[in-house]
């Protein structure tokens, strides 16, 4: 497989500076070793859609993009983040390279029109609630205004209560509308499993890293964090830091693997 694939991985939100600048630097580093791949750092400057209402959330929408602007501009680094409203879209817009739609927002229509209006990338992530035939639909939204570089990103579908599962197949029948990235951290997530906030099964990230990559995927969403145990949000699901290099490496052969069998892209 001779084509870039994308790579977005950071914390799951803005924390602190020294957080978001430990993992964007050792981003960056990796950025340098692995070229087949085109990086992107991610943090979310507001988490709206926590289980408790005491949540941590993150800083807030303007000190939120003065750290990503910092991020983008100290170290040359691409940077995303997702919109909840549609008034935060211009502003977004004006600092990162691809505006993120969370999944429980994946059907909002406004806020896809106004994020499809923005000139930027535009990465949706695919409802639990969402078939994935249904997302035709998503990208019928974004370009009805002339959006015209998208992915929608699966993250698994909820299976009973307070569990997700992936459908590989989903990845395949989606390539027929889009490209198609695979959040590897969020579909472990068990949402709500831990009473007041989700909790994870991180043991399972890397294997189904290794699923969606053989099956076809044009990209990898990872939350990863230095020491996820003590992380403010998601650390349950969370990749620690320092297995991210591992795991770029798997991917590697694996994709280096499927083009010594000429195997096509789906």
């Amino acid at each position: 497989m001779n084509y870039r694939m994308l790579i977005i991985a950071g914390p799951c939100v803005i924390e602190n500076e020294r957080v978001v600048f430990e993992v964007a630097t050792e981003l960056k580093r990796l950025s340098e070793e692995f070229k087949g791949f085109d990086f992107v750092f991610k943090s979310s400057f507001d988490k709206a859609n926590r289980s408790s209402v005491k949540s941590f959330r993150g800083p807030g929408l303007d000190e939120g993009l003065k750290i990503l602007a910092r991020v983008k501009e100290e170290l040359g680094l691409k940077v995303t983040t997702d919109v909840h409203e549609t008034y935060q879209v211009k502003p977004v817009a004006e600092v990162v390279d691809i505006v993120q739609i969370p999944a429980f927002l994946s059907r909002q229509t406004d806020l896809l029109l106004e994020a499809g209006r923005s000139g930027k990338t535009v990465n949706v992530k695919k409802g639990q609630f969402l078939a994935p035939w249904d997302v035709k639909n998503v990208v019928e939204k974004l370009e009805y205004v002339g959006c015209k570089d998208y992915y929608i990103t699966e993250r698994g579908v909820c299976f009973g209560y307070n569990n997700l599962v992936v459908d590989f197949r989903s990845l395949v029948i989606m390539r027929n509308f889009t490209r198609v990235i695979f959040d590897a951290t969020h579909s472990v997530q068990l949402p709500g499993g831990a009473g007041d906030r989700s909790s994870g099964q991180r043991e399972f990230v890397i294997p189904l890293i290794k699923a969606a990559v053989a099956v076809g995927c044009d990209g990898l969403f990872m939350e990863v964090h230095p020491d996820p145990d003590r992380a403010l949000s998601d650390g349950p699901n969370m990749l620690p830091l320092k297995d991210l290099r591992y795991v770029l490496e798997i991917v590697q052969a694996i994709r280096e693997s499927l083009s010594r069998f000429q195997v096509q892209r789906i």
